[in-house]
């Protein structure tokens, strides 16, 4: 029996257009209210924008054995403990019977700032990944399979984004991988590396310019970090886990 991918193309779409138009619903509802946050920021505090994706992934999950997994959304259900710090806040956890199956962060970057942004987001992803797989080796969870351990990022698709950036390093000279490359291509590049470093099971990251909410389009910026890498490898570990448990 192959693989339901649930029809993610379509989905991702759909996910992609509601993404937009929710930043936007919740400016209009600030500005409206007389209470417009600075910035982009006043487009991301309603917390939904990923929730089309946080849907496909959910999808994915039951459409592929476990149907009857504690498939975890609520805010006061995702911490998991870490090694570094008690706990971590996930944005999605996949737990049957007992054991962990899934645990994925789903995050976001608009313009007009992406250079600190970019930063943080690094310094997040590598440090919870570390943290998980640190609990995991010291037992926090048990003794079980790996779980999957994903990272699925939403960059905007822009000139601030495509626009190659500088490096200064005035003591030792950066990796040459990096040199004239655009913040989209470094979100590539960190999510090949994550991979390739076994931090996360897999790493996608997606652009789409704000236009898109009308038509959906989004675009993968290399195989190996596109979202049928990650979907199919979701599904299949979610497949391999029904088949075991």
């Amino acid at each position: 029996m192959g693989l339901n991918l649930a029809n993610f193309e379509k989905r991702a779409k759909e996910a992609t257009q509601a993404f937009w138009g929710n930043r936007e619903r919740a400016k209009q509802k600030q500005i409206e209210a007389g209470t417009v946050d600075q910035g982009e920021r006043s487009g991301v505090t309603a917390g939904k924008n990923m929730d089309g994706f946080t849907a496909l992934i959910i999808d994915l999950v039951k459409k592929n054995g476990l149907a009857h997994a504690d498939i975890h959304r609520q805010r006061a259900l995702l911490t998991l403990p870490g090694f570094f710090r008690p706990t971590k806040l996930w944005d999605l956890l996949v737990i049957h019977k007992g054991q962990l199956i899934a645990a994925i962060e789903m995050k976001s970057q608009v313009g007009p700032s992406f250079g600190n942004n970019f930063n943080n987001r690094t310094e997040e992803a590598i440090g919870t990944a570390h943290d998980l797989w640190t609990a995991y080796r010291e037992g926090a969870f048990g003794k079980q399979p790996r779980p999957f351990v994903g990272w699925l990022m939403m960059v905007e698709d822009a000139a601030g984004s495509r626009k190659p950036v500088s490096n200064s390093s005035p003591h030792f000279p950066v990796f040459p991988e990096f040199e004239g490359t655009s913040y989209l291509e470094r979100y590539d590049l960190l999510c090949q590396k994550l991979i390739q470093e076994q931090l996360y099971t897999c790493a996608s990251v997606i652009t789409s310019a704000r236009n898109a909410k009308s038509t959906g389009t989004y675009s993968d910026l290399s195989s190996m970090t596109g979202l049928k890498t990650f979907v199919t490898a979701f599904a299949g570990h979610i497949a391999a886990e029904a088949a075991r448990l």
